[in-house]
This record gives structure tokens, C-alpha cells and sequence, in this order.
């Protein structure tokens, strides 16, 4: 065979581990596990972060303040230095929606060392802790939840007994490139952190959603959450790898009612959200860069050029080889698919859509040897290892 055919091959060898041995990650079954309603609901702190949130916080609290919760629950909406009222948007409505209680605080500038909104959910935890919670809720300014969304988390994590369970909002996919981008997005994350492998018990593989995540407070104290994550980019796997390595258990799934309305009109929007974070995934390391370029060619890029060249060529195997890698990858794309209700004839465009996050990830890198430090809603902060310790 032709050195072609042998990648082609490959790359069709890498799929079938993909499909088989990656803890099938392309199905998308995890939701939250079945559950019963506990006998006494504990009380729980509903704890967001906001920055610069005034146009969506009409969209989003009003679904937290009528939150259909039998225990005793309260907001806390931290306004992270916003300059668009955020805070004052938060307590109008509170006063015009009622429901539950909401206290805005206004932290300050972060110190040196504290990383994205990590410095602005410690001092809502903080807040929280004074009212002795025995759950926390940590969600973002852009989620938006049903009516029952605390209590289903609520009684998930009592009847499984998890100190972590964290649900992966459901993304807006309204224009064209988010419904080109966004359903990927969610496989690649899943692919890096098989949900089966997260929510095995003793698992070794640990990662969250940060837009919806509930926490028990012990367990939060335990791992020193969040002083101990407070220099991560990726500040939801940092929190599940804290929470699992201090001896807690914790369980990630798809949402089915929780439901992110940040909306990425255009390609730029989403290359910053995941540039952002792409090159701390790799830990900063020019050779996982290259590796992970390499496989994401060699997976992704290879078979349709390979059925293509094949094709052209007169090579039945590089073609055979190329276009059945190209079906498989296809065929893991649909469940994603489906679960975002898009058509399922966008999945042949996976590989493309690869591109776009190779270089992406590119992208990150070269902002970061450029010495940018990576941002956050406008505000910048140094490299984790330039960040003082404390």
C-alpha cells in the first residue's frame, strides 16, 4: 500500500477506538440520573457571577427568582465591577419580579493571582456561607432555568449521593455559525471528558460545566474551593478536579431544561470564547500544541482528503479507508446533532468545522507566547505561572 493508504488506514483505526474505546462519548444519554425527592430539602445559595450582564439579566434572573423550590434557597448576584449597571438591573428585578430573596454585592477589583470570575464567586461564596447553606449553586449570568431546575439538581445529588453535579447548559443556536460551531464545541468536550468515565464512581477523569453547577458546601470546603483553583483559565474542570480529589464524588450531564441565552452572532464571537481557554487545556505546552495538531489532522482532516485523493487517484484502499472514517465520524456527529435539533446533514461538515478549531487553538497559543495573558469580558490577567502565590 501507498503511504497515503497507511494514514488513511490510520486515521480509520482511530475512529474505531474513538467510537468504542472513548467511553461513549458521542452518545448523549447522560442526563440527570434518576432521582426521588428527599425527605427534608436542604437549604441552598444560588451564587452569580456578573459582569457587564445588563442585557441579559432581564432574560436570565427572573427564571432563578422563580425557582419552584420546597427548601429554603436565596440569590446572590456578585456585580463584578460592571460599568452597564448590573447591579442596579439585578435589584429592579428583584422588586418587580419577587420570588426569591436576592442580595447584590459589589466585590471590588480582584487581587493579583485570582483568574476570570473566580474572584467574584469567592466573595459570593463567602456572602453565602454567613446564611450556613448546605448546597451551593454556582451558575452564570447567561443561564437561564426552568421552574424546577433547583429542585431536580437538588434531589439528583441527595439521591446519588454526588457533592458535584453539573449539567452543560444547552447553547443558543440561532445563527449560522452557531449551528456550525456549537453542537462541535459540546462533542469535543465530551470527547476530551466522556461523560461515563466522569460519573463513574472512583473515576480518575474529572470535569463540570461551569454555567450550572450544585456544590455541597462541606465538599466545597474541603477542596478550598475556589481559593485553590483561583489562578485556572478552565475554571469549571479545575473546580470538578478540586472537589474529586478531595474525596468527592461528582457527576456531569446534559441539560435539558438549564439553557445558556449569550448569544455568538458571529464567527469572532465564538473564536474568542474558545480561544480563550485552548491553549491552557494544553497546559501552555508547545509540544501537546503539536501533538494535538497533528491528531487533530490525522482524525479529522485525513479522511476526506484521503476519499477524495483516492477517488482521483484510482486507490481503492485510500479511498475505502478515507471515506468509511469520514462515515464513522459522521455517524458519532448525530446524537450531538439531534440533541441540538439541527439537521443531521451538517455532519459530513465536521471536518471543517475541525479546521476552525485547530486553528483556534492555534490562535490561543500565539496570543499567549505573545505575552497577552489570556482575557475575560475585557479584563486581562497575567499567565498562571507569572501570577503571584499566596
Amino acid at each position: 500500500m501507498s503511504a497515503v493508504a497507511w494514514i488513511a488506514v490510520g486515521s480509520l483505526a482511530a475512529w474505531v477506538w474513538l467510537l468504542l474505546g472513548q467511553g461513549f462519548f458521542w452518545r448523549t444519554a447522560q442526563r440527570l440520573p434518576r432521582r426521588e425527592a428527599p425527605d427534608r430539602w436542604p437549604s441552598v445559595a444560588i451564587v452569580v457571577p456578573a459582569r457587564d450582564e445588563a442585557e441579559l439579566l432581564p432574560v436570565s434572573l427572573p427564571s432563578l427568582l422563580a425557582q419552584d423550590y420546597p427548601g429554603r434557597a436565596e440569590i446572590f448576584l456578585v456585580d463584578d465591577c460592571s460599568k452597564d449597571g448590573t447591579g442596579d438591573v439585578g435589584r429592579a428585578l428583584s422588586v418587580r419580579y419577587g420570588g426569591l430573596p436576592v442580595t447584590v454585592v459589589s466585590p471590588g477589583e480582584p487581587e493579583p493571582g485570582w483568574t476570570g470570575k473566580l474572584w467574584a464567586v469567592r466573595h459570593g461564596m463567602s456572602l453565602a456561607r454567613t446564611r450556613e447553606p448546605e448546597y451551593l449553586l454556582l451558575t452564570d449570568a447567561d443561564i437561564a432555568h426552568e421552574p424546577d431546575s433547583l429542585r431536580e439538581l437538588v434531589a439528583a445529588a441527595v439521591s446519588g449521593g454526588f457533592d458535584l453535579v453539573s449539567q452543560m447548559a444547552r447553547l443558543r443556536v440561532s445563527s449560522v455559525w452557531e449551528r456550525l460551531v456549537v453542537p462541535a464545541f459540546v462533542y469535543f468536550f465530551s470527547q476530551l471528558y466522556p461523560f461515563r468515565w466522569v460519573n463513574r464512581a472512583g473515576a480518575r477523569t474529572a470535569a463540570a460545566a461551569g454555567g450550572c453547577v450544585l456544590l455541597r458546601t462541606g465538599a466545597a470546603e474541603r477542596a478550598r474551593v475556589p481559593e485553590s483553583i483561583r489562578q485556572a483559565v478552565i475554571d469549571d474542570v479545575s473546580l470538578a478536579r478540586a472537589v474529586q480529589r478531595s474525596g468527592g464524588r461528582i457527576w456531569l450531564g446534559l441539560a435539558e431544561r438549564v439553557d445558556s441565552v449569550r448569544p455568538y452572532p458571529r464567527l469572532a464571537d465564538l473564536w474568542r470564547m474558545v480561544s480563550r481557554s485552548a491553549y491552557a487545556q494544553l497546559r501552555h505546552s508547545p509540544a501537546l500544541l503539536l501533538g494535538t495538531v497533528l491528531g487533530l489532522a490525522l482524525v479529522y482532516l485525513v479522511p476526506p482528503v484521503a476519499l477524495v485523493t483516492g477517488l482521483l487517484t484510482g486507490d481503492p484502499v485510500t479511498a475505502w479507508a478515507g471515506g468509511a472514517a469520514w462515515a464513522v465520524m459522521a455517524g458519532t456527529y448525530l446524537p450531538m446533532l439531534g440533541y441540538y435539533r439541527q439537521s443531521l446533514w451538517q455532519a459530513p461538515l465536521l471536518p471543517f468545522t475541525a479546521v476552525l478549531y485547530l486553528l483556534m487553538t492555534v490562535d490561543s497559543a500565539v496570543q499567549h507566547h505573545r505575552g497577552r495573558g489570556a482575557a475575560w469580558k475585557g479584563r486581562t490577567y497575567a499567565r498562571p505561572e507569572a501570577a503571584p502565590d499566596r
